[in-house]
């Protein structure tokens, strides 16, 4: 603080330092300098107790420098390290991300985006829960969008980068058919939508081929609930002899559900995941799981982040593909009795 009492300001630093108020400015932002003029002014700053105006600086440069990434649920536990991870990477002294989750419900995660823009949020990071929704487009006219996982046909976003459905549940179905599984279950964590690459019509088509029946049931992450959905599903008679589920917190319930009706896996039910979570390899027996590439998918969106904010430009999609991970929770389907 200065000796007046009053809030130290650029031209302060510009008296101290003998430089102009400009070359403050742009030597505090980073843009422009010597090194050893920027930490002159640095010192300046703290030896005065100068402290940025983060309104002000966002009314003059037109940026917040906030980014929204907006979950469809954080009860997802890949969610949550894709959050984790896109907050530690978006961190910036100019930049920061708001983690916001849209707790599975589509018509919120569209409110939510329009807060986002009505904050002055300079880009939206979102894993759409109904890509196809008409409400995308009058979101992505008035902010950068980057959407992760599904496309969103409605909308020009800047940037998507798809997960690649198709590869994954395909092979997923051809794993269970060719340890002799005719009867399966997909666990999927939404109701289902029109999107670009749905994973319901990917599942009822690949089935098909496969000679498969395959049934498609919504489940919800949280232990509990998805506990509560493998029960009704395995006390049937008679019951799948497989299970996809479209993220391992998913069958984390299906696995509670097994030891609560005794019934063992892989050897009256075998079971596959989809998302690698760490604790899927603690397990008994440990979870076969795809693992999606989170620190290249990551890095990939920060860049699409930044050059939608610096250029506004389009860039085009890319698509993400899985790997299987075997480990033990599938077999042949019990011999019937």
């Amino acid at each position: 603080m200065s000796g007046t009492g009053r809030r130290p300001t650029l031209k302060d630093i510009a008296a101290d330092t003998g430089l102009s108020m400009a070359a403050v400015s742009y030597a505090l932002r980073g843009l422009h300098g010597t090194p050893e003029t920027r930490q002159r002014v640095q010192e300046s700053a703290e030896r005065l107790g100068y402290q940025a105006d983060p309104v002000a600086r966002a009314l003059a440069s037109g940026r917040s420098g906030s980014v929204g990434v907006l979950c469809a649920s954080l009860e997802d536990l890949w969610q949550q390290r894709l959050a984790a991870a896109l907050g530690r990477e978006l961190l910036a002294p100019d930049r920061n991300a708001w983690i916001i989750d849209s707790a599975g419900d589509a018509d919120r995660q569209l409110e939510l985006a329009q807060h986002l823009v009505d904050h002055r949020a300079d880009a939206i990071v979102v894993i759409p829960i109904d890509p196809a929704a008409k409400g995308w487009a009058p979101i992505a006219q008035q902010v950068p969008v980057i959407a992760i996982g599904d496309a969103l046909p409605a909308a020009k976003a800047k940037s998507e980068v798809l997960f690649d459905n198709e590869l994954g549940i395909s092979t997923a179905l051809r794993r269970l058919a060719e340890a002799g599984h005719r009867d399966v279950v997909v666990l999927t964590p939404s109701r289902r939508f029109e999107t670009d690459r749905p994973a319901e019509e990917i599942t009822q088509r690949i089935a098909a081929e496969l000679e498969l029946t395959a049934e498609i049931v919504p489940c919800p992450h949280d232990l509990t609930g998805a506990t509560e959905v493998a029960c009704e599903i395995l006390r049937r008679t008679p019951r799948p002899t497989g299970i996809l589920a479209l993220a391992d917190s998913m069958a984390f319930g299906v696995y509670a559900a097994a030891t609560e009706l005794g019934i063992t896996i892989p050897g009256q039910l075998s079971l596959l995941g989809y998302d690698d979570q760490p604790m899927s390899q603690l397990l008994t027996p440990p979870l076969s799981t795809f693992r999606w590439p989170l620190d290249d998918l990551v890095q990939d969106v920060v860049a699409r982040v930044t050059s939608a904010v610096d250029t506004n430009r389009r860039v085009r999609r890319t698509t993400v593909e899985p790997i299987l991970i075997e480990r033990g929770s599938v077999a042949a389907p019990p011999a019937p009795a």
